[in-house]
């Protein structure tokens, strides 16, 4: 259930937040016993079945269980969702029909406890359609992604539970809450309200409709992105891999073996096998070739193709925010964001936006003049742009992508990060693989303790791509810690990347870029690891504040203890010299355009396609006409073109929130300054605070408020720019 009310991301403004509670509290009355015992029985007798299913059950063994992973099958998943969909129904309707007055125990404290049956299933669920999908997974998913929804639905509308917890929202300053409690009540209330709880009830069918919709709608493009995704360009001639070095060659052959073209070189369509490959390969040919392949994913016309599927999601999304009282989505959306209005997130964008297409143009000239002084007789085009800004970045700074690759070890950067770790927060990782269940035979396991070795948690690392698992990477919690039952719920965390393998027995070597990545979602982890939140319900931090811990802790990369401990030449054993790392740090701000504009164009994108009242219905059309609009450069495409940009179609979590990496990192560059500043980027004061306020705390209180705390002012924007080398403002806090 704290899932469910966790996933409840909308929005209302205050003055209808007032009048929906007002309405509420005066039709409050107190259930019927009866009913109540019989919902009580109900709870018992789907509570006993329950704990007889391997999905359901507590999780059993050490370190407060662990997933079950040698359970989960497939096909147990239907009948674990049915029944725990059902316990979760029972759990609400005793809550909602309690004789009893509405107290913080009976009722909000309650519904944080509830629904945990359901919640382990739905984690072991979400692992499979991310990292183990096939045919049956995904048609599990079609089914029981609108059926969860559905669930969701019926603790919002449950008429009888919003009353109770609409008279405790009005009677809180006399409920003697402390600030968590009072935190909790606030911000549940809302959610429940601006996901339609005070909404009448033929605007609450229509929102269930809708919402059961959008989980299909959701499911579906997940399904045909996946399906480009596992599709690759074969090179079957040894002259197309010219350029290429030895590992990423290896990683190729691999890649084609495993998918039964033995002999052939494959580049599978996915980001970390198509970059290296623009990076380095000689042949244009075949750069454009795997450049349009990875482009126009979803976009063929075929029977994977997106287009519809956004077309009806931005349609029902529209509906939605204009039930719900919003002009849009995206308005809907960032209520309950530190920015809180798609102004401010624009206003943001366009500040750095200028900058990052005159430096464009820079970098488009440079390139183009190594191409003219090498007789190459072209006009730089996408597909060029990696290839050609690796010239400049070896000519200007004798800086040299693969020469960089061959001190990130993937094993050794792995140690690195948990290094990292332990120098700032005092934590400890000890491999156990092999002890616990995992759902794939190269996941490796960790334990996780603190300075006064207590145990924290457990951390699972997934590094490698496969055939059924998503693109990218990103970061799952299993369990969150929680506290507010008695006993102490420990964090069980996982990292994703999608690493391509090498050569049996030869070593994993990784690019800067995938180092900083690595250390980017160790980020997450790291932030749920340390959490010393109470109730659950406070334990999901605002869209644009949540990518701040984890771009933060990129930085520690490159400093010298992570390169000396750990960013050994896999050959020699050597450090990286330090030669080597002043010429990285001079072409810090090097391609800052490129690796600029190709996100900020998505965001832009992404937020002029939600801010608007009516839904856009030629999804390429509209994408075209906003990079013009806004001067997208020629040589760029967007970072997730609309047909593949699953962080807005996968779900609603990114949408109209793609900008928030922007934000968090006006926060991430402020505070890597404050380290600096102390001459040691271990410094263990600012180390305390990062840990207290900024990483433990989740939402038990204001997010802007923390950060105040935390450095003693607003985030400087000025510190953004200077990262990216763009030129700076009027010195001073805020956005």
């Amino acid at each position: 259930m704290k899932q469910q009310l966790l996933a409840v991301c909308l929005a209302m403004s205050l003055p209808m937040l007032d009048a929906c509670t007002t309405s509420a509290v005066t039709t409050t009355g107190h259930g019927d016993p009866a009913a109540w015992q019989a919902a009580q029985a109900e709870v018992a007798r789907l509570t006993e079945l329950a704990n007889q299913d391997p999905l359901l059950r507590p999780w059993s063994g050490p370190y407060g269980g662990v997933p079950p992973w040698g359970q989960a099958r497939v096909e147990l998943l239907a009948p674990a969702l049915e029944r725990g969909i059902a316990l979760q129904d029972a759990e609400v309707q005793a809550i909602a029909v309690n004789p009893a007055a509405p107290t913080f125990d009976n009722t909000l404290a309650a519904l944080q406890n509830g629904g945990r049956h359901l919640d382990r299933a739905t984690t072991i669920f979400g692992v499979m359609t991310d990292n183990l999908s096939n045919e049956q997974v995904q048609k599990v998913e079609a089914e029981w992604s609108p059926r969860l929804a559905a669930a969701s639905d019926r603790i919002t509308f449950n008429r009888a539970l919003f009353q109770r917890l609409a008279r405790l929202y009005q009677d809180r300053a006399g409920l003697a809450l402390d600030a968590d409690q009072l935190r909790l009540l606030e911000r549940t209330h809302d959610q429940f309200v601006r996901a339609g709880a005070a909404a009448t009830p033929e605007q609450q069918q229509r929102l269930g409709a809708i919402n059961e919709e959008l989980a299909a709608h959701f499911a579906e493009f997940g399904r045909r992105l996946l399906a480009d995704e596992n599709t690759a360009s074969f090179i079957s001639d040894r002259a197309g891999l010219a350029g290429l070095p030895d590992n990423i060659v290896q990683a190729l052959a691999a890649a084609a073996a495993e998918r039964d073209r033995p002999g052939q070189w494959a580049v599978v369509n996915t980001r970390s096998s198509v970059d290296p490959f623009l990076t380095f390969a000689h042949n244009r040919a075949l750069r454009e070739q795997v450049w349009r392949a990875f482009k126009n994913r979803g976009d063929n016309g075929d029977a994977n193709d997106t287009n519809q599927v956004i077309a009806d999601i931005l349609r029902l999304r529209a509906e939605r925010a204009q039930i719900l009282g919003f002009p849009t989505h995206a308005h809907l959306r960032m209520a309950d964001t530190m920015a809180g209005t798609p102004q401010r997130a624009r206003e943001l964008m366009l500040r750095v936006w200028p900058a990052a297409v005159a430096r464009v143009r820079e970098e488009v000239a440079d390139m183009q003049s190594i191409a003219d002084r090498q007789g190459a007789g072209l006009t730089i085009e996408p597909w060029d742009y990696l290839h050609y800004a690796e010239q400049v970045r070896r000519d200007r700074y004798d800086l040299d992508q693969n020469e960089l690759r061959q001190y990130f070890e993937l094993d050794h950067m792995t140690s690195a990060a948990f290094h990292m770790a332990n120098q700032l927060y005092g934590l400890s990782f000890r491999e156990i693989t092999g002890t616990v269940p995992v759902f794939e035979p190269g996941v490796r396991v960790w334990e996780v303790t603190d300075r006064d070795r207590s145990f924290v948690g457990l951390f699972y690392g997934d590094y490698f791509a496969r055939a059924g698992k998503r693109s990218g990477a990103w970061m799952n919690t299993y369990r969150s810690r929680e506290t507010f039952t008695g006993t102490v719920f420990h964090t069980i965390a996982s990292n994703n990347n999608n690493f391509v393998r090498g050569a049996a027995g030869e070593p994993v070597l990784i690019s800067l870029d995938d180092a900083e990545t690595l250390f980017h979602e160790f980020g997450h982890a790291i932030h749920y690891l340390v959490s010393a939140v109470r109730y659950p319900g406070l334990g999901t931090v605002p869209r644009d504040y949540v990518e701040y811990p984890s771009q933060v802790h990129e930085h520690w990369v490159l400093t010298r203890p992570i390169l000396d401990g750990f960013a050994r030449h896999h050959q020699t054993g050597a450090a990286m010299p330090q030669a080597l790392v002043e010429r990285v740090h001079a072409a810090a701000t090097f391609n800052q355009g490129y690796i600029t504009v190709e996100y900020l164009s998505a965001a832009l994108v992404d937020m002029a396609l939600h801010d608007r009242p009516d839904a856009v219905t030629d999804i390429d059309a509209f994408e075209s006409a906003t990079l013009a609009a806004i001067g997208m450069p020629r040589e760029i495409a967007m970072r997730h073109r609309l047909p593949q940009f699953a962080h807005l179609f996968s779900s609603d979590s990114y949408s109209a929130g793609y900008y928030s990496y922007l934000w968090s990192e006006v926060m991430d560059a402020d505070t890597w300054e404050y380290f600096e500043s102390t001459g040691n980027v271990f410094d263990p004061q600012v180390a305390a605070g990062m840990r207290s306020i900024i990483l433990a705390e989740g939402n038990s209180s204001d997010r802007a408020e923390a950060y105040r705390r935390f450095r003693g002012r607003d985030p400087d924007v000025n510190a953004l720019l200077r990262v990216r080398g763009f030129p700076t403002g009027p010195a001073g806090g805020g956005r």
